[in-house]
């Protein structure tokens, strides 16, 4: 008899994708779909639904054909700075504006690993409001608010 292949941290992964990309496609049932030439609100989100369950499916049968590594400890540290960044940006981006919102997204996510230094991710979160600046405001003229009024006096 042959021994069965498993990977557990893909199963899961592929698991997890097909219930998001299902609970997804029964919401965006609610809204009016369209036609591909006249799509409605909930086209676009209907497609990309069905494509990330989908894609779990394929993450799900490759995980069936291959053994992997055990699944290792969880990077809490990453989980804990990397996830609230983009949240703390699309709270503060209206009142502090692009550019300070931006400024401290990236060093909130800088610390995310634990080898970096406080001078390394101030010049880093610096190096990438400015390239964000520089390509978003100045060179596509994108029309938001550099600073907002949380920065006025």
């Amino acid at each position: 008899m042959k021994h069965v292949q498993f990977d557990s941290t893909n199963a899961l992964c592929g698991l997890t994708f097909i219930a998001l990309g299902c609970f997804f496609v029964y919401q965006c049932l609610n809204l009016e779909l369209g036609t591909a030439f006249r799509m409605g609100p909930g086209y676009f989100p209907l497609i990309l639904a069905a494509i990330l369950t989908l894609l779990g499916v394929v993450v799900l049968v490759q995980a069936m054909r291959v053994e992997g590594e055990p699944m290792g400890p969880l990077a809490l540290r990453g989980m804990l700075f990397i996830l609230p960044a983009p949240v703390f940006f699309g709270l503060t981006v209206r009142g502090l504006g692009f550019v300070p919102s931006l400024f401290f997204t990236a060093l909130i996510a800088a610390f995310a690993s634990s080898r970096m230094k406080p001078g390394m991710a101030l010049a880093l979160a610096a190096a990438i409001t400015v390239f964000s600046a520089a390509v978003f405001s100045y060179a596509l003229g994108l029309p938001f608010e550099r600073f907002g009024p949380w920065t006025r006096l």
